[in-house]
């Protein structure tokens, strides 16, 4: 019995001194920075390509390039090549793509040799193309190849992972697959393994990315797929530009910049029948501008902190903009952040404008449906612009968006008699 009573206390004894001795904290994640970048990036864009190397350690930092998107894989991949080598990188193109001739795509993508080359790798670059192919080579049917393990596993330990146009798709949990028009996905056509399928996810699950973003009008087609796979955040990087994504922080470089779509407020109604949302947040960073997702700050570039800060809620705010236009095709290159900017100098609370199709096509059994877009100002909408470099340039947060759905009257117009 005494013996008994003494292994519990000592049992006591164990469970006290766990109790009250501090538990470690786990070590800080090495994951690597995923460089995200709108497409049609320019060889001379130096902040990009430039930064491109520094995050990856500087002079001698061992690229690995993947045209697997491409349709010219051989040519793409000696270009992106040239360039990073310019800037001070060790580069070479890996022989993983499904046209490329004259090579074993099967075998390269479980040869030891080549996944070697990964592990040791302190970057790797995803070219444009079609990001259907990148999907369908590294996570055939969805199960991750040893390559895709092993290009895991650099990023996890540090390594920057890149990509451009379809390289960019690929790096939420959701992509793109093959989409239509913006105008089509906002009448729903938005089918798994068809229009969208799993990415490679090197970005957090709550944040889906898209490409090529302001110049196509895709807020069209970001919005459904964000209401349809649950995410909070979306990042449509412009091109020739490029977003930094370490953690929660973003940061933009290159020419222009991205829009970031936050649907914590947002709301939907199904009982209308068709896509609809209310009070989305809109925000446009320019480029050298600063956001973190989990506190919600922006934090706008020097040069435009010394610009002009844009305020419709100051005392002294003073208008620059007249009378707001109306907007016949809101999808329209880079038409959203126009609107906005207008908006945020103007006197008016609200403007609207419309995505529709102009003409019936019988082939489209929806062509009467179309969608209002009303931007507005709400809490903490704030703009900085600057035109110290020449040209406008301006950071634009916290604007709001409804979008409902409105029926079109055949004929669109008529002549006058």
């Amino acid at each position: 019995m005494r013996q008994f009573l003494l292994i519990l206390l000592r049992l006591f004894g164990a469970l006290l001194w766990f109790s009250l001795t501090p538990v470690m904290a786990a070590p800080a994640s090495t994951q690597g920075p995923a460089i995200i970048i709108g497409g049609a990036l320019r060889f001379d864009n130096a902040a990009v390509w430039q930064r491109l190397v520094e995050e990856s350690g500087g002079q001698g930092a061992r690229w690995l390039v993947f045209a697997t998107a491409s349709s010219k894989p051989e040519r793409v991949a000696a270009q992106v090549v040239e360039v990073l080598s310019r800037h001070g990188a060790l580069a070479e193109a890996m022989p993983v793509a499904p046209r490329l001739e004259g090579v074993d795509l099967q075998k390269n993508l479980h040869d030891e040799a080549l996944i070697a080359k990964v592990a040791a790798a302190s970057g790797l670059y995803f070219s444009g193309g079609a990001q259907e192919l990148i999907v369908d080579t590294l996570q055939p049917g969805g199960q991750p190849t040893a390559m895709l393990k092993a290009i895991r596993a650099a990023y996890q330990r540090g390594a920057v992972v890149a990509g451009t146009s379809a390289g960019a798709a690929i790096m939420s949990r959701t992509m793109f697959r093959d989409p239509p028009e913006p105008l089509q996905v906002l009448k729903g056509q938005l089918r798994q393994g068809f229009e969208v399928d799993l990415g490679l996810s090197f970005v957090g699950a709550d944040l889906f990315v898209d490409q090529h973003f302001l110049r196509r009008g895709r807020i069209g087609r970001m919005l459904p797929l964000m209401l349809a796979h649950g995410y909070r955040f979306g990042l449509g990087v412009e091109e020739n530009s490029a977003v930094l994504v370490r953690g929660d922080a973003l940061e933009v470089i290159g020419a222009k910049g991205a829009l970031l779509v936050d649907l914590s407020q947002a709301t939907s109604h199904s009982k209308l029948g068709a896509f609809n949302l209310r009070n989305a947040s809109l925000s446009y960073l320019d480029h050298g501008d600063r956001h973190d997702l989990r506190t919600g700050i922006s934090s706008p570039s020097a040069m435009k902190l010394q610009g002009q800060r844009v305020d419709p809620a100051a005392s002294d705010f003073k208008p620059d903009s007249g009378r707001l236009p109306f907007y016949m095709d809101i999808l329209g290159d880079s038409t959203i952040v126009a609107a906005m900017a207008k908006l945020i100098d103007s006197p008016a609370p609200e403007l609207r404008g419309l995505a529709v199709q102009g003409l019936a096509d019988a082939a489209d059994t929806q062509s009467d449906l179309g969608f209002e877009f009303r931007l507005y100002k709400g809490a903490g909408s704030i703009g900085w612009c600057s035109s110290a470099s020449g040209a406008e340039e301006c950071t634009l947060l916290n604007l709001r968006l409804d979008l409902l759905p409105i029926l079109l009257t055949r004929p669109f117009y008529r002549l006058m008699p």
